[in-house]
């Protein structure tokens, strides 16, 4: 009898400490006004939070400070005139437009597949910059094959990948693109020290990619998982 009540009170002691924990964990929103979004991924419905655990630390995948540099150096804040630099917030906003039915805009993952496997921002689709950076192995014909067929880009008729090369040489590629439908691009990498969506968006804007179509997350997947943000597979 003494067991069963020594047992029934410590039942009860771990459950009132249980219910202590959960009455004093302050809740842990996106903003003052929005605690989350739910957005699209892989054609599901995904929701975009922060980790309510108060005591939640950084994904070890992310706590490394000193990456070595080359190739791991520190990003500029602009990448250049008409690029806007954002943060998650507008992130955020960008993805919730989309999954409510903007299809002018793209959420793009530039890092390459195995990274992208362990979570990426909901919303997001991977291109990587692989796919768009000449020193990386990607020839004109496939950057073209990105921007017409994901991208929203249309190329002129009777034009090909050597018509955009000659274009490229001469500065001016706006007479073997049609740039009006392309998607605004939200572009972003592992963080402040990843060169992957600068370096796709630099292999852009030498295509002629209109720079205020571009939004460069600079904070990419560090600043996310280090804010506590949902990451989907």
């Amino acid at each position: 009898m003494n067991k069963f009540k020594l047992v029934s009170s410590l039942v009860i002691a771990g459950a009132l400490s249980l219910s202590a924990t959960t009455v004093n964990a302050k809740p842990v929103g996106i903003t003052p006004t929005l605690s989350s979004i739910t957005v699209m991924h892989n054609g599901k419905p995904t929701e975009i939070k922060r980790n309510q655990d108060n005591k939640n630390t950084v994904n070890p995948a992310f706590a490394k400070t000193s990456r070595a540099c080359p190739p791991f150096c520190i990003q500029p804040i602009s990448l250049g005139k008409g690029i806007q630099t954002i943060g998650e917030v507008e992130v955020i906003d960008y993805a919730d437009k989309m999954s409510k039915g903007d299809s002018n805009i793209m959420l793009v993952d530039s890092r390459t597949p195995d990274w992208v496997a362990k979570g990426t921002i909901p919303g997001a689709v991977n291109v990587s910059w692989v796919e768009l950076t000449p020193k990386k192995g990607a020839t004109t014909e496939g950057i073209i094959n990105v921007m017409t067929k994901q991208f929203g880009v249309k190329i002129a008729d009777g034009k090909d990948a050597l018509d955009v090369d000659e274009a490229i040489a001469d500065g001016d590629t706006s007479k073997v693109f049609d740039f009006s439908s392309a998607k605004t691009l939200v572009m972003f990498c592992n963080g402040m020290w990843c060169g992957q969506s600068p370096a796709s968006i630099a292999a852009l804007r030498k295509f002629g990619y209109p720079a205020d179509r571009i939004k460069y997350f600079r904070g990419g997947m560090q600043t996310w998982e280090i804010l506590g943000l949902s990451t989907a597979k």
